[in-house]
């Protein structure tokens, strides 16, 4: 006798947990259409698959219903030709049933797959085009998880939850028709049997899902226990405090309660298929009773053929009514998951595009902050009604305290976020109303933190410019002081740097991005703490690759050196947001105010072994100790 369909596997799926049913979406009519509106493209792909199913729940009926003939006309009849031909039929038919099944688990993944692709490349520039804010306020993880988990879920409802529902209904409701033709009475009775089959796999699919649950977070204890004592920092530190034994103790509790969730889990469904599988029997020989009561006390028409069909199709309707009563379950998650997904899609980007945005032919690269204020969080303001302009051809050093908004400044500049008052220019035109890819293109920046891709020295050059020649490769590499070092390696350029640049030293990974920079070739260049974190024979050759970008391109220089500063035509220092000094060095040690104090603090930790009546002394000092951190 047939097991009713599902299994223990879909009675623990179609259980939902109480966080699942407190955030189940509002199924909406706008919902539905725009989940519809995926699958539209596909439009006839899907009335293939449809017509598929259709056939293929039709013919998987028919070797039920051809039994009885096989019984009542083949044997009985002792017609052994017709006996022959209903048998290969109905081997025919299955068959054929299975053949469309194969077609139809083809198109449903073909059609599945593709709008996955759609979904995924839509998602993938839809979160390019996403502003900074988008990228620092959500959880990296998440966002992620969107892209791959819940796109990738997308697909399973697709190849399951519509077409298992299109395929039960179906089924269900061919294998209703041909019990009715067969005996009304005894169709009635198995619509009335056939739920309560459904009682018992919903008590053990709970009872599963509930263990299940307990166990995957036993699991999760286990595998941060392991994370924790097993990694070398996690190891050294259990050594240290001789916890050896403590930690022992913690994994064999946790290991001890994962056994016995195992084994009763194991049980639970071992006994549930043992109930299953005696009450799965009480319904045949229900319908045998009664089939033979109608035959023997009431001269009912019924034969042994018909009885034995209206069986088998009582066991062919298990698996469909199981499905169909939990749908709900999947339905929701269905729902959820669209939900989570459109939620993304429906993010406006902070920055974008104007209608008709400007695209200059040329650059100088100045630019010009006009009462500029700007916050990330209100009314905790970042930058103060901050005025200033940088004319093409010259250079401008910010410096200030930590987290006064020296890199929030510049970062206005190329729209990673827009001022939330006042205006920024760039070439005398509102940042605002440029192409936003062609104001990028324009601008280069050096950053503390310097980001290279798991490839080639090569591949991270080619990044500013896929088209560039060995010749510019040199050139760029050369003026970033980076050139000798990679001559010196086995395989020049094609030298892998790691996952982002781990094979290099934090000065070789600073003068690569200098080099990737000089072949993008901007009109404006802005150094954002590009030497803080490197010692001072890094910092040299690096600095000594950037004097002469400042001498000849219009640049912005947030640096914590002195000779750094002093290159600069101006020199503006920012507190608290606000630009409280601006002029050249000599000055501004002068005026006695955040620019001296800076100065003064600086030097009085490291001035003294310098001669202090020398400048190139006080600036090897300046040098030495004066270190900022990220804003």
């Amino acid at each position: 006798m047939s097991m009713p369909g599902g299994g223990m596997g879909r009675g623990m799926r179609n259980f939902m947990s109480e966080e699942e049913k407190a955030q189940a979406p509002k199924v909406s009519k706008e919902l539905l259409i725009r989940i519809f509106s995926w699958l539209k493209p596909y439009w006839k792909q899907l009335c293939l698959t449809l017509l598929c199913i259709i056939v293929s729940s039709i013919l998987s009926i028919l070797p039920s219903v051809l039994t009885g003939e096989i019984i009542d006309k083949g044997l009985y009849g002792r017609n052994l030709p017709l006996l022959i031909r209903l048998i290969l039929l109905s081997l025919a038919v299955t068959f054929g049933s299975n053949l469309i099944g194969v077609a139809e688990s083809y198109l449903n993944s073909w059609i599945a797959q593709h709008i996955t692709f759609d979904m995924r490349n839509q998602m993938f520039r839809h979160l390019q085009s996403m502003s900074q804010r988008f990228f620092t306020s959500n959880n990296q993880g998440d966002i992620v998880t969107r892209m791959t988990s819940d796109i990738d879920g997308v697909q399973r409802i697709i190849t399951d939850t519509f077409t298992s529902i299109l395929s039960n209904v179906i089924t269900l409701t061919v294998a209703l028709v041909a019990m009715f033709q067969r005996n009304w009475v005894l169709a009635l009775l198995g619509i009335v049997i056939v739920p309560l089959f459904t009682i018992p796999t919903r008590k053990a699919g709970k009872t599963r899902w509930s263990l299940t649950n307990e166990a995957q977070e036993c699991n999760d204890e286990i595998n941060g226990i392991l994370n924790e004592t097993l990694s070398v920092s996690g190891q050294t530190l259990v050594k240290l405090f001789n916890k050896e034994e403590v930690e022992y103790q913690r994994y064999e509790d946790a290991n001890r309660r994962m056994i016995n969730l195992n084994i009763r889990e194991s049980m639970a469904g071992r006994w549930f298929r043992v109930v299953l599988s005696t009450v799965s029997s009480i319904g045949p020989m229900l319908l045998y009773l009664v089939g033979g009561i109608l035959m023997m006390k009431y001269d009912s028409d019924l034969t042994v053929g018909d009885i034995t069909v209206l069986v088998s199709l009582l066991s062919r309707m298990y698996g469909p009514v199981n499905s169909l009563l939990n749908i709900q379950v999947d339905w929701i998650r269905s729902m959820a998951l669209f939900t989570r997904i459109f939620d993304y899609f429906d993010m406006e980007p902070e920055v974008k595009n104007v209608p008709n945005p400007i695209i200059p032919e040329t650059s100088t690269g100045s630019v010009k902050f006009d009462h500029v204020g700007f916050y990330y969080d209100y009314p905790h303001t970042i930058l103060k009604n901050v005025s200033f302009e940088l004319k093409a051809g010259h250079s401008v050093a910010i410096v200030g305290p930590s987290g006064s908004g020296k890199s929030t400044m510049i970062n206005l500049i190329p729209r990673l976020y827009d001022a939330r008052g006042g205006v920024v220019y760039f070439d005398d035109v509102d940042v605002k109303r440029l192409d936003l890819s062609w104001l990028r293109s324009q601008i280069g920046v050096v950053t503390q933190d310097t980001y290279l891709f798991n490839g080639t020295i090569r591949d991270n050059l080619l990044y500013a410019k896929p088209d560039a020649t060995e010749e510019e490769l040199i050139e760029a590499c050369k003026k970033a002081n980076i050139y000798d070092f990679i001559e010196k390696q086995p395989d020049k350029f094609n030298t892998m740097v790691g996952n982002r640049g781990l094979k290099l030293s934090g000065g070789e990974k600073q003068r690569l991005s200098i080099a990737r920079i000089l072949l993008k070739d901007p009109a404006l260049l802005i150094f954002d703490e590009a030497t803080s974190a490197l010692d001072s024979i890094s910092e040299q050759k690096i600095q000594d690759a950037i004097d002469p970008l400042i001498a000849s391109r219009t640049s912005i220089l947030i640096a914590h050196r002195l000779s750094t500063i002093l290159a600069a035509d101006e020199i503006l220092v920012l507190k608290d947001g606000v630009i409280v000094e601006r002029g050249q060095h000599a000055d501004l040690v002068k005026q006695g105010g955040v620019y001296t104090e800076l100065y003064n603090t600086q030097f009085g930790k490291a001035s003294e072994p310098q001669d202090e009546r020398s400048e190139e002394g006080r600036i090897a000092g300046w040098n030495a100790s004066y270190t900022e951190g990220e804003d």
